[in-house]
């Protein structure tokens, strides 16, 4: 004989637990780019009292009405009228004291975008890029934030192509490894390095030499196509259907 379960409406289940219905939930934006040899983010003043002259992480509740994964795209079109911008989640940050205002859970997105190719408006004088490495303090958890996005960023560049959308399409040897040496915060063996990328068949050789440089020109690459249509493609296309 079938043992009867009762079961209790959703309606029930909110009114007997409704403080657990009262916390909200945010999302975060790790946005990096590269420019004169240093690892960037871009970053906001915060707009609360408490942390007045932090600098903060674009970020934002997520709406009563909104999927988590459209949150972080809204986010950077309102804010840094970034669209089309490839997001990775990385963490969830939920210490019971993290916002003064009550408990708000983030999940953090990071995204590697060329500084040229985004210039920042005359009226956004609230927006900057700052380099990784002169970040000290920052407004709620974001240090942290920003610190365990550089740690997933450093795990995944060596094993994955995922730093060329911050170069220019032709570059140098010498240029990459400058990139590489300014994410993983160390000098690198110059020899080890160029062996170490051309075993992984990531680059194609241009036949082109750098022009108009002061030490003596090195031979010119791009991402081969079959890495940049297989990792970036399906990422560009799930951006720009999520950011519509």
């Amino acid at each position: 004989m079938q043992k009867h379960v009762h079961l209790k409406t959703a309606a029930v289940e909110k009114s007997t637990h409704q403080e657990f219905f009262n916390i909200a939930i945010s999302v975060d934006c790790v946005i990096l780019g590269y420019e004169e040899k240093q690892l960037k983010v871009l970053l906001i003043k915060s707009d609360l009292k408490e942390f007045e002259h932090l600098w903060s992480l674009l970020g934002d509740l997520v709406m009563p009405n909104e999927d988590l994964e459209d949150a972080p795209y809204r986010v950077l079109k309102e804010r840094a009228g970034l669209t089309d911008v490839y997001l990775e989640q990385v963490n969830t940050f939920g210490k019971v004291d993290r916002h003064p205002s009550g408990r708000v859970i983030t999940t953090a997105y990071y995204s590697l975008i060329n500084i040229k190719s985004y210039r920042l408006q005359p009226d956004e004088k609230e927006l900057h890029w700052h380099s990784v490495n002169d970040i000290e303090t920052m407004a709620f958890d974001h240090k942290l934030i920003l610190d365990t996005c550089l740690e997933r960023l450093q795990a995944q560049v060596m094993e994955q192509p995922v730093v060329f959308n911050l170069l220019p399409e032709k570059f140098s040897l010498r240029e990459l490894q400058d990139l590489y040496e300014a994410i993983l915060g160390t000098e690198l063996d110059r020899r080890n390095f160029r062996k170490r990328i051309m075993l992984k068949n990531w680059l194609v050789d241009l036949n082109q030499m750098e022009e108009d440089v002061p030490h003596r020109p090195g031979k010119l690459y791009k991402l081969s196509p079959q890495f940049k249509k297989n990792y970036y493609g399906a990422r560009e296309k799930q951006a720009a259907r999520i950011a519509v």
